[in-house]
């Protein structure tokens, strides 16, 4: 794409350019200079810095700019940033560093990639190849831990989650509510979760980077930004697990209708036997586990990290449904004694009248462990005979 082709489409587009900026003197003339080859729409946030930030700012009154008076962090910048360009009439922006490790010459990669795509409703992030690419220790594992979480919470599989080099769909991201204390680094993460749970596409596009250590100024503090994301990650795992899940699965139900959920969410699914028997067993597994309160959060986690179907996990691990639970516990108690070589004188209606647990608490214990698990071997291999069977019916009518 030539330049005169970019600075047409950034217009198109109504897509701006928003740089936050901190303390960056050696390298913010050279990249608001770069930036300017490609368009005027500009608008740039100074958080707070005490350099000589404010006097180069003066070379370019042509630029939109905020000054902050005090340092509050990178996410309330962009924040502040984002509400200027949509208040302005900007639908997209794209955000770029200003310590010189972007090149604003791959501003272009974006405008391409958005213009080739069908679907205009994308939050593009840069990647810098961190697998090969020549990039400073902190930052390298950063990124590992950030991808990891960003894969358990969202299941999005990104070479690059803390890409500062990025497209945002603004105008799609106005309806979003954003947490007040994401204000540094970790705003980017929320961008990313909230937008895909939003139904904005995440996707990569290639850059460059240059880090100088001679020029670049860098405010990734690894043990407290690290930890600010990894305590972000945990209440969006959880808000995963609790709603985001819970939620699309009754949209797909509504949608669809009960039979055809059933047929395509539940049966017949790309899983392979194998997969759904093993959703099954983990189900049982936890559903007969002594971990009452908690079944439902933990068989939803494990059937995300160990990609297992979730809704045949969470379908299995009612078995300890609340009118099951006095059925559930006399058998884990006659289990219990029976392995301990211990006379049983349970009975249904004892249990649900006037039970103690905690006086019979060994017994129950080793019988739920050991129920729990033959149970999920049984129900595991009884599923994989099923659905072997379901699969092979399936080739011979559509084959």
């Amino acid at each position: 794409m030539t330049l005169s082709e970019t600075q047409s489409k950034l217009n198109l587009y109504r897509c701006c350019v928003v740089l936050p900026t901190y303390n960056n003197e050696k390298t913010l003339e050279r990249v608001i200079t770069g930036v300017l080859e490609f368009t005027q729409d500009i608008i740039i946030i100074n958080d707070g810095s005490n350099d000589s930030t404010a006097a180069i700012l003066q070379k370019f009154p042509e630029i939109v700019q905020i000054h902050l008076p005090q340092n509050i962090g990178k996410g309330n910048a962009l924040k502040t940033g984002f509400n200027k360009a949509v208040q302005l009439g900007f639908e997209f922006a794209i955000t770029l560093d200003t310590d010189g490790q972007h090149f604003p010459s791959d501003i272009p990669n974006f405008i391409e990639a958005l213009e080739d795509s069908e679907n205009k409703n994308l939050l593009m992030i840069g990647d810098r190849n961190m697998n090969t690419a020549d990039v400073l220790a902190t930052s390298a594992k950063g990124n590992r831990v950030s991808t990891f979480w960003m894969k358990a919470v969202t299941g999005l599989k990104l070479q690059d989650s803390q890409s500062g080099f990025r497209l945002y769909p603004i105008k799609e991201m106005a309806s979003i509510t954003f947490m007040d204390s994401t204000k540094k680094f970790e705003f980017e993460i929320e961008a990313i979760v909230k937008s895909y749970w939003a139904g904005i596409d995440i996707v990569h596009v290639p850059i460059n980077i240059l880090y100088d250590l001679n020029e670049r100024v860098s405010h990734f503090r690894p043990f407290n930004d690290i930890a600010r994301m990894v305590v972000l990650y945990t209440w969006f795992l959880l808000v995963r697990v609790f709603y985001i899940i819970p939620r699309n699965l009754i949209r797909k139900l509504k949608k669809k209708g009960l039979k055809r959920f059933f047929l395509e969410d539940f049966l017949r699914n790309q899983d392979s036997p194998k997969k759904k028997a093993l959703s099954i067993a983990l189900g049982v597994f936890l559903g007969l586990s002594p971990l009452w309160g908690f079944h439902t959060v933990i068989v939803i986690f494990l059937a995300i990290l160990l990609r297992l179907n979730k809704v045949i996990a969470f379908a299995f691990s009612n078995i300890s449904f609340p009118p099951f639970i006095p059925l559930v516990l006399l058998l884990s108690l006659q289990v219990g004694n029976w392995v301990l070589g211990i006379e049983s004188h349970y009975t249904l209606e004892g249990i649900r009248e006037n039970f103690d647990l905690m006086q019979h608490f060994e017994a129950y214990l080793v019988g739920s462990i050991v129920l729990s698990t033959t149970s999920a071997l049984i129900f595991g291999v009884l599923g994989y005979l099923f659905f072997s069977i379901i699969d092979r019916k399936n080739v011979l009518t559509h084959g």
